[in-house]
């Protein structure tokens, strides 16, 4: 087995659907895949203290290079001993680029071979940000998996816009691994993207493979376009996607989208829904979006999920959760997002399991049923 920070072995192929069971190693840890990552946008998953989070993921999150940069900043970070160190976080990390943040938040952007000047998304303070700089950045915050810098276009942007892209996004990578000082110790995963073009996915997919990444990222997806077009690419890239390393889809995560991922070949997954749902009063459960502040709740005395066995749906009811949320307490947030991570935790070992039974697709059909999803055409 070669000797890099982070390897996938397959030790399953679903016989019904080709879905991937495996295990990912790191440095700190080793994880069934697929497996979903919360998102720890500043070094904490909203709401919660580290020891919940280990209780409601599998021990792998993220963090977001962009917002660390900005406060407290890299060089912070790394003196308490990386993300890991400042947050008290004994699992193991990814952190993202930075590119996403960089294309969506700022307004005012000057994309040139070099970098992306831009403007900080509160301050309006000059900022700039090159595949060196992302990599120096994620360097210091020391996460077991890193990103390459790149682009992310609108996913219906001009044909000419998305190829200039897409060989811009390739010749950073490139710049991004040469800068890399900790390749002993961090995976850097390379980005495919293309939007809906096939061929560009696969052109930027081959190049990438040629500069070599021990893992790849599918990137410009659920940024707007919808289910049918998100599922169509996946399902392309599929079979193109190398078989003996990890892959993995950025920022996808409603339950639909984790089955129908798995089902073609995902292996990682992170979102912010779950937490960002929570804050909003909107809790995830075997029947589907469940809005917790609806007055048919105030004298509910069951649980959130009657199928969930987490700590919230053990001790909490519907109705003393809607009068929480309905006094925007923050101990409404803290329980939802506990119970919403929860769900997802468990749907990604219900995943797993079904993958290995090779009964994917039926899984796929039961779940959609309970929760009233439907296979967008």
């Amino acid at each position: 087995m070669e000797n890099k920070p982070v390897w996938w072995e397959c030790k399953h192929i679903c016989k019904q659907s080709g879905a991937r069971y495996g295990i990912l190693h790191t440095p700190h840890g080793d994880f069934e895949t697929p497996i979903f990552m919360p998102v720890g946008t500043q070094a904490t998953v909203k709401t919660l203290i580290p020891e919940e989070i280990r209780k409601v993921s599998d021990g792998l999150i993220l963090s977001n290079t962009y917002h660390l940069w900005l406060q407290p900043g890299d060089e912070v970070v790394r003196d308490f001993g990386g993300v890991r160190g400042f947050m008290n976080w004994d699992g193991a990390l990814l952190t993202d680029s930075g590119g996403f943040q960089v294309f969506s938040l700022s307004k005012i952007r000057k994309i040139t071979e070099e970098g992306v000047n831009f403007r900080h998304h509160k301050s309006g303070a000059p900022l700039f940000l090159s595949p060196e700089k992302s990599i120096e950045i994620q360097n210091n915050l020391g996460a077991d998996i890193i990103m390459s810098f790149d682009e992310c276009p609108p996913f219906h942007a001009s044909p000419e816009y998305l190829k200039n892209s897409v060989e811009r996004t390739i010749r950073w990578a490139k710049r991004g691994k040469e800068a890399h000082k900790n390749p002993d110790k961090q995976a850097l995963f390379g980005i495919v993207q293309g939007g809906p073009d096939k061929e560009l996915r696969k052109h930027c997919l081959d190049e990438l493979e040629k500069i070599g990444f021990p893992g790849y990222s599918i990137g410009g997806l659920s940024v707007g376009e919808s289910k049918a077009e998100m599922y169509e690419m996946l399902e392309y890239l599929k079979d193109i996607m190398p078989k003996d390393k990890p892959r993995y889809l950025m920022g996808v995560g409603s339950p639909d989208d984790l089955i129908v991922g798995a089902i073609n070949g995902i292996d990682m997954f992170d979102c912010v829904l779950p937490s960002r749902n929570a804050r909003h009063g909107s809790a995830l459960t075997s029947f589907g979006k469940m809005q917790v502040k609806n007055s048919k709740y105030r004298l509910d005395h069951g649980p959130l999920d009657p199928m969930c066995d987490c700590e919230v749906c053990k001790k909490y009811t519907r109705g003393y959760l809607n009068h929480l949320v309905k006094a925007d307490e923050i101990l409404g947030m803290r329980l939802i997002t506990y119970h919403n991570l929860a769900f997802l935790k468990h749907l990604m070992a219900e995943i797993r399991k079904a993958i290995q039974e090779d009964r994917l697709l039926d899984f796929r059909d039961e779940m959609f049923q309970k929760m009233g999803y439907k296979m967008p055409r």
